[in-house]
This record gives structure tokens, C-alpha cells and sequence, in this order.
């Protein structure tokens, strides 16, 4: 392919429609007016909000509260929006459109939050660090998926593999009194239950939807019966041992940042590896261009002399892995014992994410953030006294995925080859 054309092709992906850009410009002048009508005009002037900037309990990392004006910060806000808007409806953003419709909303989110917390005091950074645990599963959810529809099985079992992983992480944790050998086992489980699902999709070739949703009515009825058995009347079986906060020297001393990325627990430092292992691997090396080219077009990666078959099992496997030690999160680093349904389908909140993230780790990784901070909200405006349900906030994630899968942020490119089995001819 020639440079021109690479360069034909880029503009082309890059390009808005002249519908889509009024559309976005209107919707983006709509949040400014919502910014100024039903925040800022329902603020008094000299009212003032406080956030807080360390999370409660952290010592090191500590940063001065942060005191804003509320009715003129909002009315920053909603200027900045409406700019964006007018920008977008004369002239667009291209590459940077959907970039600046993330910062509108933010700015919404923002002004939310400047809002409900006028006159009073809300921990800005305890939310933050929040967000980021609510994030881990459901961000390892994405990878796992990632890597399984990477190679060309759908796996919709992932809420399965990590519920599975959950209780085999509880109950061998207990008994070895070691979170490590909990975390160990509880992977080996979701690995196992990842095989099952390759070998039912690639040597029998069974529906894929229909395999995953299997393992994961498997995973909900078997964990449900022990738990009831076993777990609810022997407390040594279900009291693990968890991975606590590991503050890395210097780096946790950073004022904000410090305390919320690099004083926590096992599994967060376990989010960012192997968000970038798996970025590198994918993108980087020729075991991941390997692995793209069999979820892409299996006959011609054949040709190319990969094995197609190996590659899908070993997508599958990987994924499992992955999703095994997201599930282990719930009991290990987060609650500490084993409930029935604890996982509460944050694994197809994780596919949302891949696909929001458009199968791209980052791109994974900013939506399982979006989604934390989305469930992180609606914790807080029950302490702050609001008068919004924070149910309505539990819903923000689904309502979220809804509008990205209705092509609004644009469409996605998923696999070509995912979901259909392969037949060496």
C-alpha cells in the first residue's frame, strides 16, 4: 500500500459527518445550558464548595483542601461547553471530536459534583480512589474479554469465571491462611472453566453465546450451592486472608496522585501491568499481530502457516487468566469473605467496557474508569444528603453503554472473525 494512500485512509477514519457533527455540536450547547440552567442559576454567589484532596486514612500524599466559588465555576464551565459546541457545529473537531465530547460530559460530571457539594465538604479525592477499586474488576472483565475476542471467540462467560473465582479464591485462601495461594487457585478455576468454553467452541464447534452462557449458569447455580452448604455454616472455609495497601516509596508521597495510584492494594498494580503488557503484546510483537490475524481472518493466517486452532485456545486460556484474578479481587482485595451473586454482573459490565474501549486496552481501561467513578457517585450523594436516588447514578453506567452501542461516540470494529468457527481445510 502506498503512502498516499495511507494517508487517504487515515483522513477517512478520521472524518465527520456533516449530521453527526451538528448533532454532537447541538448535544454538546445542551449540556452547557444544562450546566448553567439547573446548576448555576440554583447557586448563590457567594456560596463556595470544598473538596477534599487526600482519601481518608492516608497519611502520606497529603494535599490542602480545595476551595472553589460554585456559581462561577459552573459558569466557566458551561462557557467552556458551549464553545466547544458552537466550534463543533461551525467548523468540526475531527480526530479530536469524540475526545472533546468526553471532556463536555466530564465537565457535566464536574459541575454535578460543584453542585451538590455548594456549602459543604466532599472528599474529591476519597471519590477518586474509589473509582479506581470499583474499576479493577471490571477493567480486568475488558481485558479478559479483549483477549478472547482478539483471537475470535466471543466469551460472554466472563461474569462466570470471575464468580468461580471468587469463592475457589475464598475458600482455598481460608484454608491455607495465604492470599497468595487463594489468588493462585482461584485463577487456576476461571482457567479451567476458559478451557471448557474453548474446547465446547473450537474442537465442537457449539454456539459461542450458547457455551458462555452455560459456563456462566454453571458458575451462578455451583457457587450458590456451596456457599449455602458449606461457606454460610463453616466461617473458617470463608474467612481469607486479603492483600492490603502497599505504598511504593516516593511515588506514594506524590500529593493526589500518590495516594490514590500508588498507596492500594495488589490488584490495581495488577490492572496497570497488565494494561501495559497486554497494549505492548497486542500492538508491539508478533505473537500479537498473530493472535489479531486469527480473530481477523483465520483462513489467511493459516495460510500464513499460524495455527489458528493453538492461537484460539491460547486466547481463550489467557483470558480466563485474566478474569480469574478480577474475580479473586471481589473476595481478596475488596470484601473479604464470599457472598452468592457477589460479582453482580460486573463481568458484562466488563464486556461494555471492551466495547466502549472498542477492543483497544486503553481505550478498556478509561471505561472501566468511567464506569468506577459512575458507581463512586452514587455512593457519595447518599453521605452529601441528596435528594437524587443514587440508584439513578447505578444506572449511569448502563445508560452509557447504551448510547455508545447506538454509534453516537461511533461505531466500533470488532473482530471480523469472532464468533465463527474455523475449519482447516
Amino acid at each position: 500500500m502506498t503512502t498516499s494512500t495511507q494517508v487517504i485512509q487515515r483522513k477517512r477514519v478520521f472524518e465527520v459527518s456533516p449530521t453527526r457533527q451538528r448533532v454532537i455540536g447541538i448535544i454538546e450547547i445542551l449540556l452547557a445550558a444544562l450546566i448553567l440552567l439547573v446548576f448555576a442559576l440554583n447557586v448563590s454567589a457567594d456560596v463556595k464548595t470544598q473538596f477534599v484532596m487526600t482519601p481518608g486514612g492516608i497519611e502520606v500524599g497529603r494535599m490542602g483542601d480545595w476551595i472553589v466559588p460554585s456559581q462561577l465555576t459552573l459558569f466557566i464551565l458551561a462557557g467552556l461547553c458551549l464553545l466547544i459546541g458552537v466550534y463543533q457545529l461551525v467548523k468540526s473537531f475531527g480526530r479530536w471530536t469524540n475526545a472533546l465530547v468526553g471532556l463536555c460530559f466530564l465537565f457535566v460530571i464536574f459541575s454535578f459534583l460543584v453542585w451538590q457539594a455548594a456549602g459543604k465538604s466532599l472528599n474529591l479525592a476519597g471519590m477518586l480512589s474509589s473509582a479506581v477499586m470499583l474499576a479493577v474488576p471490571i477493567t480486568l472483565g475488558a481485558f479478559s474479554g479483549i483477549l478472547a475476542e482478539r483471537s475470535g471467540i466471543i466469551n460472554i462467560a466472563i461474569e462466570g469465571m470471575m464468580l468461580m473465582s471468587c469463592m475457589v479464591a475464598t475458600i482455598f485462601g481460608s484454608l491455607a491462611r495465604n492470599a497468595w495461594v487463594g489468588l493462585l487457585a482461584g485463577i487456576l478455576s476461571a482457567a479451567l472453566l476458559a478451557l471448557i468454553h474453548g474446547v465446547l467452541s473450537i474442537k465442537y464447534k457449539v454456539n459461542q453465546v450458547i457455551s458462555g452462557t452455560v459456563i456462566n449458569i454453571f458458575a451462578a447455580g455451583m457457587t450458590s450451592f456451596i456457599s449455602q452448604k458449606f461457606l454460610q455454616h463453616i466461617q473458617n472455609l470463608n474467612n481469607p486472608p486479603m492483600f492490603t495497601r502497599v505504598p511504593i516509596p516516593l511515588l506514594a508521597n506524590i500529593p493526589l496522585v500518590g495516594p490514590i495510584l500508588f498507596n492500594t492494594n495488589l490488584f490495581v498494580y495488577l490492572m496497570f501491568a497488565i494494561l501495559i503488557i497486554l497494549q505492548v503484546a497486542l500492538f508491539q510483537t508478533r505473537w500479537g499481530l498473530r493472535l489479531r490475524s486469527v480473530g481477523e481472518h483465520p483462513k489467511a493466517a493459516d495460510t500464513l502457516g499460524i495455527n489458528v486452532i493453538k492461537t484460539r485456545y491460547m486466547g481463550i486460556l489467557l483470558s480466563g487468566l485474566v478474569a480469574g484474578i478480577g474475580g479473586a479481587f471481589f473476595t481478596l482485595g475488596s470484601v473479604g469473605r464470599f457472598d452468592e451473586g457477589m460479582t453482580a454482573g460486573k463481568g458484562f459490565i466488563g464486556l461494555a467496557a471492551m466495547i466502549f474501549g472498542n477492543w483497544n486496552p486503553i481505550g478498556a481501561l478509561g471505561a472501566g474508569l468511567l464506569f468506577g467513578f459512575a458507581d463512586a457517585i452514587g455512593s457519595k450523594l447518599s453521605l452529601l444528603g441528596s435528594a437524587i436516588p443514587p440508584q439513578f447514578m447505578a444506572m449511569a453506567p448502563y445508560l452509557i453503554t447504551m448510547v455508545v452501542l447506538a454509534g453516537f461516540i461511533g461505531k466500533g470494529q470488532a473482530p471480523a472473525a469472532e464468533g465463527i468457527p474455523y475449519e482447516k481445510e
